[in-house]
């Protein structure tokens, strides 16, 4: 799905600042608030950590973009939370007017509605016991594709080929494991483009890796 989180490779947003020296991980306490909120959510949703991804990637431009980066973590809790039915729809926005002294009754508590979902085994790693499909120095290209729910495979890299660097511990795939349709293990690659090869000729020449699935790949034709 290209959705709002899809955003690498696109223009506008401005630079990137690295972190700097002894700054704090969270910059107001409201942040470090809402990561736990947002891990919480994962808990009593019954979603994993992919699902929560998926979430986060169907918030709307203002629920994404406008709040910052834990704002962002917030939303999506809040639509885990209630598209789950452990929050009513209403909740969030009634005890909000009951902060500011409004006096809101609060809706009904719902019958929660969590996933029919267990993992196999704690974490997101997992044993496959079929041998990798590429191997170091080889060279690899990202498929053209695009999914219709969740995927870790990013749009400026599809169809672009680039040289695999390191085979990674095997792990669940994101695109089945965010729908709870099945751990789907496989092999993880990183995988080495060159910026030319995925901005054009022009382009500052320098690399970028990712860690793709091994579904995500196939050899150059």
């Amino acid at each position: 799905m290209e959705g709002i989180a899809d955003m690498g490779g696109t223009e506008g947003w401005g630079p990137v600042r690295p972190p700097r020296p002894g700054e704090p991980v969270f910059a107001e306490p409201w942040q470090a608030r809402a990561f736990a909120l947002a891990l919480l959510s994962i808990r009593v949703s019954g979603y994993n950590v992919d699902a929560f991804r998926h979430a986060t990637e169907r918030l709307d431009r203002a629920a994404y973009l406008d709040e910052g980066y834990f704002g962002r973590w917030l939303n999506a809790a809040e639509l885990v939370l209630t598209e789950t039915a452990v929050l009513a729809p209403t909740a969030v926005e009634t005890r909000a007017r009951n902060l500011r002294g409004e006096h809101a009754a609060e809706p009904p508590a719902p019958e929660p509605v969590r996933p029919d979902y267990a993992p196999t085994a704690p974490g997101s790693l997992r044993t496959v016991d079929t041998p990798a499909a590429f191997a170091v120095g080889e060279r690899v290209r990202a498929r053209d594709m695009s999914p219709p729910g969740h995927t870790r495979l990013p749009g400026y890299l599809r169809g672009r080929s680039g040289v695999v660097e390191l085979v990674q511990p095997s792990a669940l795939l994101p695109d089945t494991n965010a729908h709870f349709l099945g751990e789907n293990p496989q092999h993880v690659y990183s995988v080495r483009f060159d910026s030319r090869e995925l901005w054009g000729p022009g382009t500052e020449p320098f690399s970028v890796t990712a860690e793709l699935f091994e579904s995500y790949l196939e050899t150059p034709s």
